[in-house]
């Protein structure tokens, strides 16, 4: 019997990947695993030489990435990825082509969201899209706090000066967590896990659902009053054409004075340009704002928000942590072996 093909984008770092190639070896699947993001390139080889195949490309290049698919005709029946390798169609076609002897039947994230892949095309191509919905829920949680916590106590400028050798005083004094009310856009997975937290500390919590929640989580009446009534903003929604750029001028200027907007959910949410203009002018309502995730991102990351001081920036690292990680990696093996095998219970697989 052959075994199903898979081929890793990219893996969970440091010794998680050992844990993930165990995994999907586990379910007798026949790994390629790509060396573009590994660290020590020479250790995986020695340490899984025999067991996996090996290739090395950029898989954010599109022509290299169609390529390494095609390959003397060969294929792979699954893809896997973790930071969210662009699958358009141009891909999706290439990857289901009749001529190929192994055609792309399973996209897998290692994470949540599935933004990354053309819906319409993977539908077209019978691809079924599965990915990690719950596995960093906490991290991202808990990293939003991170980034309120940050800003309100203005540790990026105390940190810099202390480095300096200059010993500041805030200008005035700051507020305490239970002093603020948080306005969370999106109570999914995430934004359920941060009201809980932020509750905790004292803080109002009030909340904006596209869909039906069963939460005590009191909701907000619309975006535009949720906006208005907070003094920070937190956003947890996937990005979709309802979604995209759904935070721009005009949401901006109508948010609570000396307020914050945290995104750790998706770039294309907020209007980056517009956000940096707010940021920029004295006088606007929003204070500052703490961003993880960009429009453009990896290779071709640029934002008009660099060198902002009221602009706290990461690079999309909200979900990395080695619980969170660990976790993703294990059940997206589990996710892509099940829908190989057509065993499509209980695997989350996107449908929109």
């Amino acid at each position: 019997m052959v075994r199903p093909r898979v081929l890793l984008l990219d893996v969970a770092p440091g010794e998680l990947l050992d844990r993930e190639l165990e995994r999907l070896l586990g379910h007798g699947l026949a790994v390629t695993l790509n060396l573009r993001r590994v660290a020590d390139k020479a250790m995986a080889r020695a340490t899984w030489a025999g067991r996996v195949d090996f290739t090395d490309f950029d898989a954010f290049d599109e022509p290299a990435l169609i390529a390494e698919t095609v390959r003397d005709g060969i294929g792979y029946h699954a893809v896997k990825s973790r930071a969210g390798v662009p699958l358009r169609a141009a891909f999706l076609a290439a990857a289901t082509d009749s001529a190929l002897a192994s055609r792309l039947r399973v996209v897998g994230r290692a994470g949540a969201g599935t933004d990354h892949v053309d819906p319409a095309a993977a539908a077209l191509h019978g691809v079924d899209v599965t990915h990690t919905p719950d596995s960093n829920a906490n991290a991202v949680a808990e990293f939003a706090l991170a980034q309120l916590l940050a800003l309100i106590r203005n540790l990026p400028v105390h940190n810099e000066a202390a480095h300096r050798g200059h010993w500041t005083a805030p200008a005035a004094p700051a507020a305490e967590l239970s002093e603020l009310s948080l306005g969370i856009v999106g109570l999914g997975r995430v934004g359920l896990r941060l009201a809980e937290r932020a509750t905790a500390l004292g803080m109002a919590v009030q909340g904006l659902s596209r869909r039906p929640t069963e939460t005590s989580v009191p909701r907000a009446e619309s975006l535009t009053a949720l906006l208005a009534t907070s003094d920070v903003v937190s956003l947890h929604l996937p990005l979709t054409a309802r979604t995209r750029g759904m935070i721009g001028r005009a949401e901006l200027a109508s948010m609570r004075p000396e307020s914050i907007l945290l995104n750790t959910a998706r770039g294309g949410i907020v209007d980056e340009q517009a956000l940096a203009d707010a940021l920029s002018e004295a006088t606007h309502p929003l204070a500052a704002a703490a961003v993880d995730t960009f429009e453009h991102e990896h290779a071709t990351f640029a934002s008009p928000l660099f060198g902002l001081p009221n602009a706290l920036l990461t690079p999309h690292v909200a979900g990395m942590t080695r619980g969170a990680m660990a976790t993703a990696a294990v059940r997206c093996a589990d996710h892509i072996a099940a829908l190989l095998a057509g065993r499509r219970d209980g695997v989350p697989v996107v449908t929109d």
